[in-house]
């Protein structure tokens, strides 16, 4: 046995487990899924189930539901883009003044402001339901005091779905804030003491020097971010307890949990996960190609 393939054989030994492990965990639960959304599997065909073609997408699609699908859908935009939004703000707003040198014990306030997204969001998500209970939650606490009405955050549909997203504007901005304090700190200090000596404002620094340089790390991590806050089950779940009132705050994923595990419609659930995956997948694609985000690798 020559050496070379006595080292290919080595490298192959050492890949196999974490391929394996690769195929067990993603790839056969994709293909399963993939195949279920094909088929009739539900509470009466367990076991008995066959391949019906494209009918659970056509039910995706054209099914009369309660909620509409095409409402869910809206609502999921406006859920991601909100939340995407304050995430963006808040996280790269605090890098700023993080990156600051005249700030003092930077070590704290970093450690304070990334426990948000450190604590389980399980915790968070009950801990926020109980802040926004009608007569014993913080919240109304507060606003009585100051004296604004209390609110019935959960018991209302428009209450409610703003309940769920302070919820998760507060557990999603450290993310951003941490990517974005870690670009900054890369950037060359040179480059803003030439823009103060040409007499530059803080607003033409941010626009063309800081903007520009972070914004190879943003793309991606916005990315991350949308396609993480589009498929966040746990707060919906939780917070509004499983899309109350009256299936109000169902985001699409929320929609697929209930579909496959409160109604037992396996197939329509797989072909409408598919359905959130090519939607992520065409927006992950065009939304990094018009970025640009990736030319650096090449």
């Amino acid at each position: 046995m020559s050496p070379s393939l006595r080292k290919n054989l080595f490298i192959a030994f050492l890949v196999a487990p974490a391929f394996v492990i690769l195929i067990g965990v993603v790839v056969y639960p994709f293909v399963y899924n993939v195949v279920l959304s094909f088929s009739n599997m539900n509470l009466r065909h367990i076991r008995d189930w066959e391949i019906v073609g494209l009918r659970n997408y056509v039910k995706v699609f054209t099914e009369p539901s309660q909620p509409d699908f095409y409402v869910i859908f809206i609502k999921t935009v406006v859920w991601t883009v909100v939340n995407l939004f304050f995430h963006v703000v808040i996280g790269v707003f605090l890098a700023l003044v993080l990156n600051q040198k005249e700030i003092r014990g930077k070590g704290i306030f970093r450690t304070v402001l990334v426990l948000p997204w450190a604590v389980p969001q399980l915790i968070v998500a009950l801990t926020w339901r109980g802040m926004f209970n009608y007569e014993y939650g913080s919240i109304n606490q507060i606003m009585t005091r100051l004296g604004l009405p209390a609110v019935e955050w959960l018991r209302g549909p428009t209450e409610a779905f703003i309940a769920v997203i302070i919820t998760n504007v507060w557990l999603g901005f450290p993310f951003m804030m941490v990517i974005a304090l870690g670009a900054l700190q890369s950037i060359p200090h040179d480059l803003y003491e030439a823009a103060d000596i040409d007499g530059a404002s803080w607003y033409h620094k941010l626009r063309n020097i800081t903007i520009p340089l972070i914004k190879p790390v943003m793309v991606p991590a916005i990315t991350l971010g949308t396609i993480w806050t589009f498929n966040n089950l746990n707060i919906i779940w939780l917070v509004s307890n499983a899309g109350e009132p009256s299936d109000s705050t169902h985001i699409l994923v929320s929609f697929v949990y209930k579909a496959a595990f409160n109604f037992y419609r396996y197939g329509y659930g797989a072909a409408l996960s598919m359905v959130i995956f090519f939607i992520l997948l065409a927006f992950s694609l065009v939304f990094m190609r018009r970025t640009k985000a990736a030319d650096a690798v090449y």
